[in-house]
């Protein structure tokens, strides 16, 4: 039988933050690059025009692209573009033929459009309509075409992988100039540098003039600008507002921000996260969905940091709102609970592997009590990986306790950086009198032995609310991500039998995650997305509280997908060779979208939760592969597949249609159920 909640630590997040790996004294000559790929990196200054440092941008398409994971690549090619430009749309065709012969050899193509007037949807639009069909990057805040120099569309950057030089800037050939073209070029500029790097010789002349649009870079070359943001009252806000709350004394970044030394030293790798999109630690596309919470720098704030940065970091005049800030770490974020329930303390060694640690705590109260909101403190920030909290009216016996015990009555997930959660209004989680709280941690060794006593602070309906807070998944047991492949894809579903609001969701994986979505199926067949994470990090795994709960008709299925990178270029990757399955541990993967969410028609009065329904809806949401509402026998597994084979749900199979629907294998279900009980 497949348990309506999996064990799975549902808020798995590693405490990968910005990491010391600069002396603040000698910034600039050992300043080192991401550590993402395992390969010989060059010390660079911060601006060298013959260089590329790493970055990460979303396509047109809303992938998520890194130009480091190419390291292995003979080149890479990046092309200037621009919707309404003649000369790229001109230029196309040539472009597309050099890629065709070239990518069959290794070379990586791409586009990258920095203009402020063009937005994705547009692009999208511009490269349907002229049939490109390579990844278009979209550079919104314009930080890396500011830092390749880029002036003009058509332009084509060559890029050596082995050294992260630009072996070659220029136009692609000679065929196409401003307002007049040739029939075919005479000068094969970039064919003739893709040949002399894969042959190994050298390239006749590494940089050309290109005619093509200008992209206005809106002041990214005003250097006395830069030089002028005043820390005091423009980045010291920005960091208060998105970075102190886990960069402070006793938070979970591995260095505080309290004072301006402190960030100028660290200013070079805050620059570098940015431009990697590693940090503030936030995955959501900015363009699906609006959430509570959302930690993402604006395009405003991404742009003063990193100009700052790059024109030395200057202290300028004015108080220094960092110095004098209150910590405020341990602090209750909600106010004072109702109930302080606090775990039992356990000695976290300073390095090894620490399994997963089931404590409870006997409930002290004598009533009945509704939970509206909870806030989890841990006694140290820097080695509680994450922590799920439940709660039962059973005690468990000693030493019994296991990871599916939390999910019996579940409360809450903890994640370095979202301490608290408030359920929706007038909805909570009954907690019966007597019991026990039961606990699932994952302690991650700091370098230092320590000990951590973790409390939870509950929160209390006055009265009883309306509606009960459910919660479910979308998962897959079955999946099966083959040795090597870059981008393997698994979907699961859950579709809702009554009208359902949906609150919160939860996208999990392991360390072959590449990229997580959510989307709606309406059962008049809109597809609406609700959820994209393009750059999934096992490291930080959010709960997206949708900015406004979204409510959906019965027959809507809520389908989550995760794309998984099983390459050795995924650094991550414990073992490439190896053909993953659905497993607990890290080293193995798990599709499993977990959602909040309440009955749109259930309150206290009215129940209409159907536990079997609910069960058999999440087993149909990863066996219907082909989802099209029905098992088929290929489609079904185990004793079902037996019964199946053997004649015995003949009778099951109304329609006769060789094929179960949900109606006829939930009636066989209730009745077989109905028989056991009599």
């Amino acid at each position: 039988m497949i348990r309506t909640f999996w064990t799975l630590a549902l808020f798995l997040v590693s405490l990968l933050f910005l990491s010391a790996c600069q002396n603040p004294d000698n910034a600039h000559a050992d300043q080192t690059l991401s550590d993402d790929h395992n390969f010989a990196q060059k010390s660079t200054p911060v601006i060298d025009d013959s260089f590329v440092e790493n970055f990460v941008l979303l396509d047109h398409m809303g992938q998520a692209h890194e130009l480091y994971y190419h390291h292995d690549a003979p080149a890479i090619v990046i092309m200037i573009q621009g919707n309404g430009c003649p000369i790229v749309r001109n230029i196309w065709s040539d472009f597309k033929s050099v890629r065709d012969e070239f990518s069959s050899k290794g070379v990586k193509f791409y586009m990258l459009n920095a203009n402020g007037q063009d937005d994705r949807s547009e692009i999208a639009n511009e490269a349907s309509e002229y049939g490109i069909d390579i990844p278009i990057l979209k550079d919104d805040s314009q930080l890396i075409a500011s830092s390749l120099d880029i002036t003009r569309t058509a332009e084509v950057l060559v890029i050596d992988p082995e050294t992260w030089e630009i072996r070659y800037r220029g136009p692609v050939n000679d065929r196409v100039s401003y307002e007049r073209q040739r029939k075919t070029a005479s000068k094969h500029y970039l064919e003739d540098v893709l040949t002399a790097i894969l042959d190994g010789t050298s390239i006749e002349k590494p940089a050309r003039a290109t005619k093509g649009c200008i992209v206005n870079l809106k002041g990214s070359y005003d250097k006395e600008a830069h030089a002028n943001i005043s820390y005091s009252e423009t980045i010291a806000p920005i960091l208060l507002d998105n970075c102190v709350t886990c960069h402070q004394e006793g938070g979970i970044g591995p260095w505080a921000m309290t004072d301006y030394e402190q960030v100028e030293g660290f200013s070079l790798m805050i620059r570098e996260v940015i431009r990697t999109k590693r940090m503030p630690p936030w995955s959501a596309d900015p363009e699906i969905g609006s959430f509570h919470g959302a930690r993402g720098l604006t395009l405003e704030e991404q742009r003063d940091l990193v100009r700052w940065i790059e024109a030395g970091a200057p202290r300028g005049d004015g108080p220094d709102p960092l110095a004098i800030r209150k910590n405020n770490a341990t602090e209750w974020p909600l106010g004072e609970p109702d109930l302080i329930v606090e775990a039992p303390a356990f000695d976290v060694p300073a390095t090894g592997v620490v399994e997963y640690q089931f404590p409870t705590v006997t409930n002290p109260l004598d009533k009945d009590v509704w939970v509206k909101a909870i806030s989890v403190v841990p006694g140290d920030r820097t080695v509680v990986h994450h922590a799920l909290i439940g709660s039962s009216p059973e005690i468990t016996p000693p030493g019994e306790g296991n990871d599916e015990d939390v999910f019996d009555n579940y409360l809450v997930g903890f994640v370095p950086g979202s301490d608290s959660y408030q359920y929706p209004e007038d909805s909570g989680v009954l907690v019966k009198a007597g019991g026990e709280y039961r606990f699932q941690f994952h302690y991650t060794p700091s370098g230092k032995a320590t000990s951590d006593k973790t409390k939870i602070g509950l929160y209390f309906h006055d009265e009883a609310p309306a509606h009960y807070l459910r919660q479910q998944v979308a998962v897959n047991p079955r999946l099966n991500i083959p040795a090597g492949a870059e981008s393997h894809t698994e979907k699961a579903y859950f579709e809702f039998d009554a009208p359902a609001e949906i609150f919160l969701l939860f996208p999990h994986a392991h360390y072959r995650g590449k990229s997580s979505k959510f989307d709606l199926h309406y059962p008049d067949g809109r597809i609406e997305p609700l959820l994209s994470v393009p750059r999934y990090d096992f490291n930080w795994q959010h709960n997206y509280a949708l900015a406004e709960p979204i409510t959906v008709p019965a027959g809507t299925r809520l389908v989550h997908e995760t794309v998984y990178d099983n390459s050795d270029k995924n650094f991550a990757n414990p073992d490439p060779e190896r053909n993953v399955t659905w497993g607990l541990q890290s080293a193995d993967e798990m599709l499993y979208g977990s959602f909040f969410f309440r009955w749109a028609e259930e309150t206290k009065d009215n129940p209409v939760h159907d536990p079997l329904s609910f069960w058999i809806r999440q087993y149909y949401g990863f066996a219907d592969v082909n989802m099209d509402g029905k098992l088929d026998a290929s489609e079904m597994s185990g004793r079902l597949k037996a019964a199946w084979d053997e004649g015995k749900l003949a009778q099951v199979d109304m329609d006769q249609d060789n094929a179960l629907s949900f109606a006829e294998y939930y009636g066989f279900q209730k009745h077989r159920m109905a028989q056991q009980n009599q």
